[in-house]
């Protein structure tokens, strides 16, 4: 099996992505110079690894699932995995937002 058609993709990616930064730097220069604050370009929230744990976990979880399906069932092994991994993994982020939208309750009083 070619692979060629990676070659375009990760050309168009690499233009795209220094044109991106170049035009992002201009920008905050631009910010920069009329007398903006600068604290503007900080970002107000950090990554979350409970976000990426629950998302792991649910699409390890679809793996395991998406491979008892296939093995124990009529149902083909792609769409055995393909189902559980997404079923399993959107379940992990709907954890993660009832949990997050709980604190932030919380957390407002």
């Amino acid at each position: 099996m070619t692979n060629e058609f990676l070659i375009p993709i990760a050309f168009f990616a690499l233009v795209f992505g220094i044109v991106f930064l170049f035009v992002r730097k201009k920008e905050r220069l631009a910010l920069i110079q009329k007398g903006a604050d600068a604290t503007i370009f900080e970002s107000s929230k950090q990554p979350s690894s409970l976000k990426w744990g629950l998302l792991l976990v649910g699409i390890g979880t679809g793996i395991l699932l998406g491979k008892l399906l296939a093995v124990y069932t009529t149902l083909e092994e792609e769409p055995a995995f393909f189902s559980m991994i997404c079923l399993f993994g959107g379940i992990g982020l709907i954890i993660y937002h009832l949990i997050a939208h709980k604190f932030e309750v919380t957390a407002k009083g």
